[in-house]
Formats: C-alpha cells, sequence, structure tokens
C-alpha cells in the first residue's frame, strides 16, 4: 500500500475562520513564545538541564484532556516523570485528567473553572472557540497541537459489504445518501452539541451536500433526522452502540461517524470479533486537531507557562510521538501508516490520506448547531391547512387523488414521526369558513401523549382530524389565507413555549386576493415579531395555483421561510427542512 505524508496543515493554523481572540489571549501569546524563545535559547547553550535531575521542587501542571487522548499523553507524562525532564532546572510533574470537552469549554466559557488546572488538551479547536465566546469567559493561550486523527464512517462487516467497501468511494453526501436511502443502515452516532466528532461530520454533510446534491435539504434533513433517533450522548457510548452481530435487534446501529483513532482502538482490543471498516469521503475527511492551551496564561507563574510549554516539545518529540502512533493517533513528524490505517479498518481505494478538509467556519458550526438544536428539541407546532376549492384540484400521477387528499396523508406520516412531548394543533381555511372568520380551530395545540376527554390520545384526536378534512365551496378558490395566517401567528405567540421549536405552518394550495390583508399582515408582523419569542412561520405551496414568492415575503418577517412542492407528497421531507433550516438562522 502506498504511503502518503502527513498533510503539513493539519497540524498548524488550527484557528482558520475562527472568531478573533481577546486582547489579554494575544499579548498572552507574544509572551509565551518569548518565553518558548528563551527556553531553547538557553537549552541549547547548556543553560537548562533536560537530563540531569531535579534542582528544587517539581512544577506541578494539571492538566484536563480530552478522554481518547488522555491515556497516550499520561504515558508521555509517566516518561517524563521517570527520566526526570526539567523546565528551568525543576522537574515538571504533569497530572492528567480526562474531562469531556463539552463539560471543560463551558466551564471555562461561564469563568467557573480557572484554579482547577492550568492546561487543557481538548480534541478539536471546536471547543477553543466555544470557550472564548463570552466575555466573562477564562483566557486560553494556544501552545500547538498534539496530534490529528481524520474522522470517517465506520461500519460493521455487514454494513460495509452492503456500501461497497472498501472498492467503493463517496463523498460526504453520497455516503449519507447511501446510509440513509432505500435499504439503509442504521446509522449513528454521538450529539454534535457534545462531541467535535459528530459536529465535523454533520457539518461534513452539509456542506458537502449543499455542493453536490440538488435537493440537498432533504438529505440534510434525513441525516438529521435519521440520527437524532440514534444519537449517543457522548463519544464513549458510540462504539457500545453498534450491533455486535447480525442478529442484534433494530435498535443497534449498523454505521456510525467516528474517527480513525477510535476505530483503531476499538480494533486492537476487539479480537478481531467485530473489526469496524472505515469509509474516508473523498471530498476530505475533518481532522480533529487537539491543540494545547494554556488556562488563564497571565495569572500562572512563570515557572508554570515554561513547564507547559516544555511539555508541549515534548510531546512533538520522537518519543512522545511514538507513543501517540501507538494509541491510533497520527502525528505531524511521520507518515500516515499502513499498519495504523489497516488496524483502524481503512483499506485503499478508500482515500484514507485525504484528511484536508478545511475546519469548519465559526458561522458554520452556529449554523449546523442552530439544526442540530431544533431537531432534538421538541416541537410546538400550528399547522394550517387550506381547504378552499383550490385543494380539490387533481395531483397528476397520484390516481385521481386531490391534492387535499394527498396533503392529509402526508401530514399523517410526518405526525409519525413526532414523540409523545412534541405538540401539535390544526386549523384549516377558506374565505367564510365559520361565519364572519375565515378558519376553524380543529385541534389545540398540545403534546400527541396527552390523553384526551374521550379516553384516547391527542395524537389520535389530531389524526381523525387530519382525516376528516374536506375541501370547502366550489367558487373562485379564494383562501383567507392572510387573516388567518395573522390569527394563528398571535395565538401561537400568546402560547409560546421556552425550550420547544415553535412555529405556525401553513399548506395551501390557492392564492388570497386581498391585497389589503396582506399588507396588513405584513404590518403587523413587523410589530409583533419578538426575537425572545421566536414563532417562526413556515409557509408551503403545494401545487402551481399558489403564490409562493408573495408567502415566503411575509415568512421571512418572522424569521421562517416560503417554500413549494409540486406534489404534495413531498410536504413530509420540506417540513422538516424548513424546521431545520429555521434552527440554522437561530
Amino acid at each position: 500500500m502506498e504511503r502518503h505524508s502527513l498533510p503539513d496543515d493539519e497540524t498548524t493554523d488550527s484557528t482558520r475562520g475562527r472568531l478573533p481572540r481577546r486582547r489579554n489571549v494575544l499579548i498572552a501569546t507574544a509572551v509565551l513564545l518569548s518565553l518558548a524563545a528563551g527556553t531553547g535559547i538557553a537549552a541549547a547553550s547548556g543553560m537548562l538541564s533536560f537530563a540531569d535531575g531535579c534542582a528544587g521542587s517539581a512544577v506541578q501542571i494539571d492538566l484536563a484532556a480530552s478522554p481518547d487522548i488522555a491515556p497516550a499523553v499520561t504515558a508521555v507524562a509517566d516518561s517524563a516523570r521517570r527520566d526526570d525532564i526539567t523546565s528551568d532546572g525543576r522537574c515538571i510533574d504533569v497530572r492528567v485528567d480526562a474531562r469531556e470537552n463539552h463539560e471543560i469549554a463551558d466551564d471555562l466559557a461561564t469563568g467557573t473553572a480557572a484554579d482547577d488546572y492550568e492546561a487543557w488538551l481538548p480534541d478539536s479547536d471546536v471547543w477553543v472557540e466555544r470557550a472564548l465566546t463570552a466575555d466573562t469567559g477564562i483566557a486560553l493561550t494556544p501552545a500547538g497541537n498534539a496530534a490529528t486523527t481524520p474522522v470517517a464512517l465506520a461500519v460493521v462487516p455487514s454494513a460495509g459489504t452492503r456500501l461497497g467497501w472498501p472498492r467503493k468511494t463517496y463523498t460526504w453526501a453520497g455516503l449519507t445518501k447511501a446510509a440513509t436511502g432505500k435499504g439503509a443502515v442504521r446509522l449513528g452516532g454521538a450529539d454534535p452539541a457534545r462531541s467535535a466528532t459528530g459536529l465535523l461530520a454533520f457539518s461534513s454533510v452539509v456542506t458537502s451536500a449543499r455542493k453536490t446534491d440538488a435537493d440537498s435539504g432533504t438529505l440534510i434533513a434525513a441525516t438529521a433526522e435519521a440520527l437524532a433517533t440514534r444519537v449517543s450522548d457522548s463519544d464513549s457510548q458510540v462504539i457500545p452502540s453498534l450491533a455486535r452481530s447480525e442478529t442484534d435487534g433494530a435498535k443497534a446501529n449498523e454505521a456510525v461517524f467516528l474517527t480513525e483513532q477510535a476505530a483503531f482502538t476499538h480494533n486492537s482490543t476487539d479480537g478481531g470479533a467485530t473489526d469496524l471498516q472505515l469509509f474516508y469521503p473523498t471530498d476530505a475527511a475533518p481532522a480533529l486537531d487537539y491543540p494545547l492551551n494554556l488556562v488563564n496564561e497571565p495569572e500562572l507563574t512563570t515557572d508554570e507557562s515554561r513547564a507547559v510549554t516544555r511539555f508541549m516539545s515534548l510531546l512533538n518529540e520522537e518519543e512522545a510521538q511514538r507513543a501517540m502512533a501507538e494509541h491510533g493517533f497520527r502525528t505531524a513528524h511521520s507518515t500516515v501508516g499502513d499498519d495504523l490505517v489497516r488496524a483502524a479498518g481503512g483499506r485503499a481505494p478508500q482515500p484514507y490520506a485525504l484528511t484536508k478538509a478545511q475546519p469548519p467556519t465559526t458561522d458554520m458550526v452556529e449554523e449546523t448547531l442552530g439544526m442540530w438544536t431544533v431537531i432534538l428539541q421538541h416541537a410546538r407546532l400550528t399547522v394550517v391547512v387550506d381547504t378552499s376549492a383550490s385543494m380539490a384540484q387533481p395531483v397528476p400521477g397520484s390516481g385521481g387523488d386531490s391534492r387535499l387528499e394527498v396533503t392529509k396523508a402526508s401530514v399523517l406520516q410526518t405526525l409519525d414521526g413526532f414523540t409523545p412531548d412534541d405538540e401539535v394543533g390544526l386549523w384549516d381555511f377558506a374565505a367564510g369558513l365559520d361565519g364572519d372568520e375565515d378558519f376553524r380551530r380543529l385541534a389545540e395545540t398540545a403534546p400527541l401523549g396527552e390523553r384526551a376527554e374521550a379516553g384516547g390520545t391527542h395524537r389520535e384526536d389530531l389524526s381523525a382530524a387530519v382525516t376528516a378534512l374536506a375541501p370547502v365551496g366550489t367558487g373562485s378558490g379564494a383562501t383567507g389565507m392572510y387573516d388567518t395566517t395573522l390569527a394563528a401567528f398571535k395565538e401561537a405567540q400568546s402560547s409560546y413555549v421556552s425550550g420547544k421549536c415553535n412555529a405556525v405552518v401553513v399548506l395551501t394550495g390557492g392564492v388570497d386576493p386581498d391585497g389589503a390583508a396582506r399588507t396588513a399582515l405584513m404590518d403587523e408582523l413587523r410589530k409583533l415579531a419578538d426575537p425572545r419569542r421566536p414563532v417562526p412561520l413556515i409557509t408551503i405551496a403545494v401545487g402551481p395555483d399558489a403564490d409562493p414568492a408573495a408567502m415566503d415575503e411575509v415568512a421571512r418577517i418572522t424569521g421562517g421561510a416560503g417554500y413549494e412542492v409540486s406534489d404534495p407528497a413531498d410536504i413530509r421531507s420540506v417540513m422538516t427542512e424548513a424546521i431545520l433550516s429555521v434552527g440554522a438562522r437561530r
């Protein structure tokens, strides 16, 4: 197998596309570089001893490290103590504590972890940026990168065979489509809000889909839906979620987003019984970059700052780099080893050396997390369905079914995907539908699992109400949509529930010719829209008679958007896509 050099940019410039760091961090960085330069000169001149024993008491450094790299870093720290490695003539005593990255990032952002440790080694610069976003957070000073490992898709052998491993290669979008399409494998991964692996993988899918797939929104939504039902709380729980044999139940995952290092560790300790196989996407795998940072460096002593700098230089020396490689990490000063890749489950022609994917920008991270948060949040939706004469028109190719019949079937399918804690209500509308009003409230917005007075559940009552929808009137097809939309928005906003994705979904197949009502609606929405209680409008034009541009203009005032479907059967995927898009803009 051909050997490839590790790309230089995997371990440098780890903050490309990131938020600018605070001024005190920049000053601290300059101080650190000066100290590092001074230490290097002193070492070269023999002023410092790194192997001649300790002078005085040891400098103790507490290092919080990502759980996956903590064993390798602990091995280096233990070796440094045995070999009496020193800084400024004093032994360095690094105590490594494995800590979850997202917990440390949140503690640093809120300023609650300043005294716990002097250095932090997360698995990705994503966490550094999260820690630095709050003005009240604790300063971090970058001190280099310890190792890298690419993010890939790990599959159990039976799934690998179905996907064509190792000969068949995919982009991120193509790989995910294969994993979520017809005859799909059961796809899982770690929560992107708690895992850089999960976040980078999901972000890569979004980026790839937008570049290569004309129906990117549907693919992104399908990926998010699949992951949401099979997500693990942390990286450590991902591999246990995999099927151990072909007889495992439907709950076990067959494919997961995973790092090469995690697959290496699993395959090296599992005895070959359930060795994982890795797909490396052809549009480049993102890599975890393990950035070491001094924590609150201006408050550290000079000895502590220099000791961390010395330990970072030690991590990049040959012996320490061998220890990293033995634990399945790639290093800056070696080739991508055949043994490492094969042990992790990689084989040619999988492009395992193609790990030059640019780290996601801060905006992309926020957008991806916004999408994911909305998927995980419970929904609170008011679904408003057009029952005017326009919805009685037949849908081509549906065997004579009307737009409303196909719309009803799509809404019922969408309801099946909601949990008992999701809240959904139903209105219908047409001009003059209920006396002076153009709308009716058919089912209140309530949790689907809530027991109804008749003894069933709200889901059952809601499904019955959807099934009973029928077109009314035979005139021009006027809809009364604008008055209905304003009434539904006001009610949803007044009953807003914090912590849920509140939205109004309007499905219409006709045009409301009342221009004055449209102007009044837009004026009122501009007054009422409240970012503290966001209730985006999601408008879906069903068929060729609606006016999607006009609906989109109205929806965007609230932070929502308008969509168009030529086939009402696509409503389910469009609704999911719309909700994801709303989350990305929040």
